[in-house]
């Protein structure tokens, strides 16, 4: 089978926006997009930009997902911890390269589609879960990494104590004026060290799981 032109194209604009870790965009180009967004939107599935998906909340950017991904430093003795499983396709991102990622979810409804999708593509190390993400997994923590897909009022305090010491953390953080920072953490034996990537847009981190959806 031919190589998607469109998987290849958003590859090179990747590599070109400065992600540099090959494991990275292999991982980026071996998950669908498409099949992980809604079916209107399949037109525009690998095209570098965030797309609405049901309940409310969106897919991210592609050059943000693999931003993330590369910051977190993923290799296959890692357990992963995801906030926010939307569409999936982080996770799935993620599956590829971590042994196994933990993915929290307060809409039942994106879990469960989330799921299939997973099944769809054949990834048997993703473990899913309806429930507030503020709380994190703490049954299955310390985590070797720790993934935020959205965006917590300030620094998530009980989802880094589920860290792992050497472990890594991303997540957005708001810094005020309607403004977010993805935030870098990484866990020492003195504490906590973070470092501010970039600017970025995400929908915000609700407590709670969702009474409906």
């Amino acid at each position: 089978m031919l190589p998607d032109p469109r998987v290849i194209q958003l590859v090179m604009t990747l590599r070109g926006a400065g992600i540099s870790d090959s494991r990275v965009l292999a991982a980026i180009e071996r998950t669908p997009r498409d099949l992980f967004v809604p079916q209107g939107f399949a037109d525009h599935a690998y095209d570098n930009r965030a797309l609405p998906i049901d309940c409310g909340q969106t897919i991210s950017q592609p050059f943000v997902v693999a931003a993330m991904t590369q910051a977190l430093e993923v290799d296959d003795r890692c357990k992963v911890l995801e906030i926010g499983t939307g569409s999936g396709y982080q996770a799935a991102v993620l599956a590829r390269l971590a042994r196994r990622v933990y993915t929290v979810e307060r809409y039942r409804t994106l879990s469960k589609t989330a799921e299939a999708r997973f099944a769809e593509v054949k990834l048997t190390n993703v473990v899913t879960k309806v429930a507030d993400g503020n709380e994190g997994w703490p049954e299955q923590a310390p985590f070797d990494r720790i993934i935020v897909t959205a965006a917590a009022p300030v620094k998530p305090d009980l989802l880094l104590d589920q860290l792992k010491v050497g472990g890594i953390a991303v997540a957005p953080v708001d810094k005020g004026e309607g403004l977010q920072a993805l935030m870098r953490y990484e866990r020492t034996h003195e504490g906590i060290e973070e470092e501010a990537l970039f600017d970025v847009r995400f929908v915000p981190l609700i407590k709670g799981v969702a009474r409906a959806l």
